[in-house]
């Protein structure tokens, strides 16, 4: 059985898979058979607790969820590569350049994205990152020496890459760094707890669940009454400053996921929701008036379940239930 975090470098696969070959839009047409991803075993875990630096070469496709040093050397002409990080939902991920021998001239290229960006989607979605998506992608041909290490904003970053010429390459090293209020999150697994805290501050924050969840709620401050509304035509929270709403669908922009849920009052207690797409979403929208928080945790739904409602044909989106 593949463990979670399988599944989830499979999901990245797929749209890797599915996407074209523009410059910043990846096409995958080999994978290769290796996995594309680093599972630990304890043993590694507590080594590298020692103080111990793990090094490892990258492949043209891989995920990383640990901090080390990392090598690419192209053996052939690798024009379509993607090298995806993760952290904890409380963790940054720093990218520092150790050596770079590309040519720019020549076609190559090396860049950093802040976030993650597959079939064209973003996460986070432009309307929930604080720099315009033009700033979010770092080139190593335009800035060179200038900017070596490059810090995201979230748990999650990714580079890309292409080189033409075999024996060319780079050397990159990841840290993380501790983040006191995670804004937009990837979870690294299809179930957990969370408390999400945007404290006087005007931004939207989104917490992706890349699997079909049971979602709890247990405990919602927006300093407003009780409620909690299920999304239809006329009713919402768009007239609230304040508000959580659940998303879902088939990609990773949850800017354009399918609302199914509003909630736009405080409340202590619980509210639960089933959401049988690929990714669920819980988007916190703050006016910068309140200390907002909101906790939650989630668990996978069950598979049978899942197959069940596709062979019925239910239209109703994800179908989601309290």
């Amino acid at each position: 059985m593949p463990s979670a975090f399988q599944f989830q470098c499979h999901f990245v696969l797929i749209f890797l898979a599915a996407s074209k070959g523009e410059t910043r839009y990846l096409e995958v047409r080999d994978a290769g058979e290796d996995e594309p991803f680093l599972l630990l075993s304890e043993d590694l875990k507590r080594e590298l607790s020692a103080g111990q630096i793990y090094r490892r070469s990258l492949r043209c496709i891989d995920m990383l969820s640990i901090e080390g040093q990392f090598t690419f050397t192209a053996e052939q002409p690798q024009l379509h590569c993607a090298t995806f990080f993760i952290g904890e939902p409380e963790e940054l991920i720093t990218i520092d350049y150790d050596f770079v021998n590309i040519d720019c001239q020549g076609g190559d290229f090396l860049k950093v994205f802040d976030g993650w960006i597959l079939k064209g989607e973003k996460f986070p979605s432009s309307l929930d990152h604080p720099l315009p998506t033009s700033q979010r992608y770092i080139d190593f041909c335009e800035s060179g020496n200038i900017q070596r290490s490059i810090r995201s904003s979230q748990n999650v970053a990714m580079i890309f890459f292409r080189i033409h010429q075999p024996g060319n390459g780079f050397t990159v090293t990841v840290k993380k760094n501790a983040n006191l209020f995670p804004c937009n999150v990837i979870s690294q697994t299809p179930s957990g707890r969370f408390t999400m805290v945007i404290p006087h501050q005007h931004r939207n924050c989104s917490f992706s669940i890349i699997y079909p969840v049971v979602i709890k709620i247990s405990d919602l401050i927006l300093g407003h009454l009780n409620g909690l509304f299920l999304k239809k035509p006329s009713a919402g929270c768009a007239g609230e400053g304040d508000f959580v709403e659940l998303l879902g669908g088939t990609g990773l922009d949850p800017s354009k996921m399918f609302p199914l849920a509003d909630l736009c009052h405080s409340f202590h207690g619980s509210a639960q929701m089933k959401i049988g797409c690929d990714n669920t979403v819980l988007r916190m929208v703050s006016s910068g008036k309140h200390i907002n928080r909101v906790t939650f945790e989630y668990h996978q739904l069950d598979l049978q379940e899942t197959e069940n409602r596709k062979e019925n044909s239910i239209e109703e989106f994800c179908f989601p239930s309290i």
